[in-house]
């Protein structure tokens, strides 16, 4: 039986599609679940089609095909950034997008470089302004719906980047502000000078999350809650390793991205990784799921998770992922892969962890009232 919306969720609804008759019937069968941003008020649909492979692996005939099968199943959330393939990935999604812009929520990242000269790079003020100038003109939109912070720039004060967001914001050329692998203290830092000055805050944050890379539970997931932030993860496959592509205890397939030597993150996994995989194997199994959709429904179930980004190198890979949408885990499948990903506490809260006990123990010594 499916579990019912969970809170901050607007539950299951049909997808809204461009095509009419049989056609349209039956694709309003597929089924997506929507969420708002954090405590934002935007709605996003729970995958996010990310595309770094746009001329990376996709022409833009392909590019365009996987975006029209994306909102063909109720995905309204893209993902891009001004460096993927140089400005390409931007290019190919503004192409793909021509003519259906109000049916998509477009997310873009700044702060790589963007050619050799000293201001090419980074999150200075004049930077911004540059590449939101850039990504504009090759989305061929005149605002960007969420717009990433996509690195930690040390050379650069926090004020100076936030308060050129907040005027991004007042100028009407990105609607929401965000950041991606950030710290937590850094995340709050930012926050409370957004807060205290009164400009724009950050809405949502990206980080890495998947069943093998769960180092965000410790500190930013609790701050992501308190302060009402939106998450929106990326590589929730863990790199292609969740897929069912890879066994335990192998890190290396041929033809896939492990083998190639680029964008495999295994130096991130738990060092329990072989163990998750089989838990995830055998839960597919006997869900009669594939490994890949039960892996990125998992993702989409954590109660703090906005959307999971999904890329895929041609519409029929993508057809594939987008079947996690609309359904939910059995409790029983989620509790195991909760449990078997869990990562062990650091200091201090695992050794603040007895110390509720300790506090309520007064009330058993003998003598107190």
């Amino acid at each position: 039986m499916e579990p019912a919306p969970r809170a901050g969720s607007t539950g299951s609804f049909p997808a809204q599609h461009r095509t009419t008759g049989a056609q349209s019937a039956k694709r309003h069968e597929e089924r997506m679940h929507y969420r708002n941003l954090g405590r934002a008020g935007l709605k996003v649909s729970e995958i996010c089609l990310g595309t770094m492979t746009f001329g990376n692996g996709a022409d833009q005939d392909g590019a365009t095909k996987m975006v029209n099968a994306a909102l063909d199943a109720g995905v309204t959330h893209f993902d891009t950034a001004n460096s993927y393939v140089g400005g390409t990935s931007e290019t190919m999604l503004g192409v793909a997008l021509k003519g259906k812009r109000q049916e998509a929520v477009i997310g873009s990242k700044f702060f790589n470089p963007m050619g050799h000269r000293p201001n090419d790079s980074g999150m200075s003020r004049l930077h911004i302004k540059q590449q939101i100038e850039g990504s504009l003109k090759r989305l061929q939109t005149d605002y960007i719906d969420i717009y990433y912070i996509h690195h930690v720039d040390h050379q650069t004060p926090l004020d100076e980047m936030l308060r050129a967001l907040d005027d991004l914001v007042r100028e009407g050329k990105i609607l929401y502000t965000a950041c991606s692998n950030f710290e937590a203290w850094r995340l709050m830092e930012a926050l409370w000078i957004s807060d205290t000055k009164g400009w724009e805050r950050f809405a949502c944050y990206q980080p890495q999350y998947s069943l093998v890379v769960r180092d965000i539970d410790e500190e930013i997931v609790p701050a992501l809650q308190l302060k009402g932030l939106g998450c929106v993860a990326w590589s929730p496959l863990g790199s292609g390793y969740l897929t069912g592509k890879y066994t335990p205890g192998s890190l290396k397939v041929q033809g896939s991205r492990s083998a190639e030597g680029w964008g495999f993150q295994s130096r991130f996994f738990a060092a329990n990784h072989g163990e998750i995989l089989q838990a995830l194997l055998d839960v597919a199994k006997q869900l009669g799921k594939p490994p890949a959709e039960v892996a990125l429904r998992w993702v989409m179930d954590q109660p703090f998770m906005t959307s999971a980004i999904v890329g895929a190198r041609n519409v029929e890979q993508l057809g594939e992922t987008l079947k996690a949408g609309g359904w939910r885990l059995p409790a029983d499948a989620l509790e195991r892969l909760n449990k078997v990903s869990a990562q062990p506490n650091k200091y201090p809260r695992v050794f603040e962890d007895p110390m509720p006990e300790r506090r309520n123990s007064a009330v058993k010594m003998p003598g107190m009232k």
